[in-house]
């Protein structure tokens, strides 16, 4: 599945590109991430709860950079398992531009998953991936424009 965005964030980029490789604004903006630890050198590992439809797991992975331009893109590669709920893995493309109004951040996502989320049906993936996706970057530009990461969401725990 591929998803494709953008987002004009109010900021400069070199603070949009400082938020984007920082582990607590990402676990912030993570829908039902519950933990993340790492760096953006070493990478970063990441538990994150989420429901699928009927299929509810605790993802445990690893998330890494790669193909970095500092201030300018990079690619974001991860993958998580959810024990028999099955797995999820992907990467992004994210790109920063200057424009008037700040930054304009872009990205273009490939995702796959296995076990019981791939009997759920494309359709319901792609809408939940869409659906996560969108909140990610909400609440990225929240934390960013704010100043300060957003709370969790305590719907999502």
């Amino acid at each position: 599945m591929e998803l494709t965005g953008s987002r004009t964030i109010a900021a400069d980029r070199a603070t949009v590109w400082a938020r984007l490789n920082d582990a607590d604004t990402l676990r912030a903006a993570i829908p039902g991430c519950q933990e993340m630890t790492g760096s953006p050198g070493e990478g970063f590992e990441a538990v994150v709860r989420q429901k699928v439809g009927p299929v509810s797991a605790t993802f445990r992975g690893k998330v890494t950079l790669s193909d970095v331009v500092p201030g300018e893109s990079y690619r974001i590669l991860g993958e998580g398992s959810g024990g028999v709920a099955g797995f999820a893995k992907g990467g992004a493309r994210v790109r920063l531009a200057d424009v008037p109004a700040g930054t304009e951040l872009t990205y273009d996502v490939e995702a796959q998953i296995g076990g019981k989320l791939a009997q759920l049906g494309s359709r319901l993936i792609t809408g939940f991936a869409r659906k996560m996706a969108d909140q990610f970057f909400e609440r990225f530009q929240a934390a960013v424009e704010g100043g300060a990461p957003p709370p969790a969401d305590p719907a999502a725990d």
